[in-house]
């Protein structure tokens, strides 16, 4: 159980949760149909949520009564979702934090767990892989997703990405990914991948 000095205590092997007598989730997303949807698997599973939508928010509720887990989404409408982690983190150390993003790197990732976060998914992530997430022990790694995202999607999710981040200027962002005019309006034009 978490103690209320953070410290946890051997729970039920089938329900990992159990072993948690402080079960708050905060999810921060901008996405208000996901994290709609997320919230109500989250509560199905146990867990008592609270709902933010941008960093102010999270940050506001991190300081209001920090919770012992929590999703963030890592881009926001009013910032980066890193800001609330590391505010997380100040708050209560031994929270668990997962990161979530639609275009994940190496150098992000890295820069999130360095703050503090527990894991790192890109979206789309399940109830599921994010409950397993949060219940892993520190250093023990998740199950894979069943369902990962493609190479291609991957990529399709990056440019589309850059281009959001470009104004929407084909032109600028075929220059900052390197790719000539044509071939980004013709991967512009096409289906997202699966």
């Amino acid at each position: 159980m978490l103690t209320q000095s953070g410290t946890a205590t051997p729970g039920s092997e089938t329900d990992p949760l159990a072993a948690f007598t402080d079960r708050s989730l905060l999810i921060v997303d901008d996405d208000k149909p996901f994290s709609t949807r997320l919230a109500r698997a989250m509560e199905s599973r146990g867990y008592e949520v609270q709902v933010a939508e941008s960093v102010a928010e999270g940050v506001s509720a991190v300081e209001s009564r920090a919770p012992a887990f929590a999703v963030i989404d890592m881009r926001l409408g009013d910032g980066n979702g890193l800001d609330v982690i590391a505010r997380l983190k100040e708050q209560r150390p031994e929270a668990r934090g997962v990161i979530l993003t639609g275009y994940g790197n190496i150098a992000t990732a890295v820069n999130a767990v360095k703050l503090g976060a527990f894991d790192y998914l890109a979206k789309p992530a399940d109830a599921d892989e994010i409950h397993g997430t949060l219940m892993a022990q520190p250093g023990e790694r998740a199950d894979p997703p069943e369902n990962p995202m493609s190479a291609d999607r991957v990529r399709w999710e990056h440019i589309q990405r850059v281009y959001e981040l470009c104004g929407r200027n084909v032109s600028e962002t075929a220059r900052r990914l390197n790719m000539h005019r044509r071939t980004l309006q013709r991967i512009l034009a096409k289906r997202a991948p699966r």
